[in-house]
């Protein structure tokens, strides 16, 4: 009994997965961008668990359908989330703009930390500048393996505000983009890249798109605060088991 049941539940599973896939269509698109050619990237279909790759021209095929959430990645280029509509999946191509990172972050230099510039006129730079340990600081065990953290861990807020401040220079882009935005520079900056390729087993050109695929959660703004740093990177680490499920679409 027990087996008749468990192939009924297979069956109607196979139905629901089949039906889902066969509701999608092909959807034919470019990336684009005004002074650079696309060299690789990704395209990932949140929706179906199912990504493919952009050619060197920026031309991708993938199954999609309106109400679909597409999230695109490439080397050199400002990470986009898109919600498909009626219109985008009706086009016979589908052309999606994205931005250089210089261009659109040419104020934020991205190294060991985000370093903004900072008013004359108050006192934040004082707040913002590093010291070294002395007698009195807090005595770091060195002994001790790493949490995989900087020292030094950015302050979410402080990094929502500068790139919002950068951003909001286009009228166009809209919160979400600027808090995805934000959400990966934090991660980006206050883990090690031995932590995405070695802990989490991610290609460098997979960074990107698996932050963007994390910011897509509306849990990953929950664990931004410096005290939140192990609670942030337990939620990277189940996020990357979903993401390493996401089928690769042939083309």
């Amino acid at each position: 009994m027990k087996n008749k049941i468990g192939i009924v539940v297979l069956c109607m599973f196979c139905q629901f997965v089949m039906g889902q896939t066969f509701s999608r269509k092909p959807l034919h698109g470019q990336v684009v961008n005004d002074s650079v050619a696309l060299e690789s990237g990704y395209v990932l279909n949140v929706n179906t668990h199912t990504r493919t790759f952009i050619s060197p021209s920026g031309l991708f095929d993938i199954l999609a359908r309106p109400k679909d959430t597409l999230l695109f990645s490439s080397s050199a280029f400002l990470s986009k989330k898109i919600v498909l509509t009626e219109k985008n999946c009706a086009e016979f191509l589908f052309l999606v703009q994205l931005d250089l990172v210089n261009n659109q972050l040419k104020e934020v230099i991205v190294g060991k930390e985000l370093k903004v510039k900072a008013f004359q006129a108050n006192s934040q730079r004082i707040v913002d500048t590093q010291f070294e340990d002395d007698k009195q600081s807090t005595a770091k065990n060195i002994a001790m393996m790493s949490d995989q953290t900087i020292k030094y861990g950015m302050d979410f807020v402080r990094i929502f505000k500068d790139v919002k401040k950068l951003l909001r220079k286009k009228d166009e882009v809209k919160e979400e983009e600027i808090t995805d935005v934000a959400f990966i520079e934090y991660a980006k900056l206050n883990f090690t890249s031995d932590f995405y390729n070695k802990t989490l087993n991610l290609k460098p050109d997979e960074i990107e798109l698996f932050l963007l695929y994390c910011s897509n959660d509306a849990e990953s703004k929950k664990y931004l605060k410096p005290d939140d740093q192990f609670l942030l990177m337990d939620f990277l680490i189940k996020k990357n088991q979903e993401f390493k499920k996401v089928t690769i679409a042939e083309k």
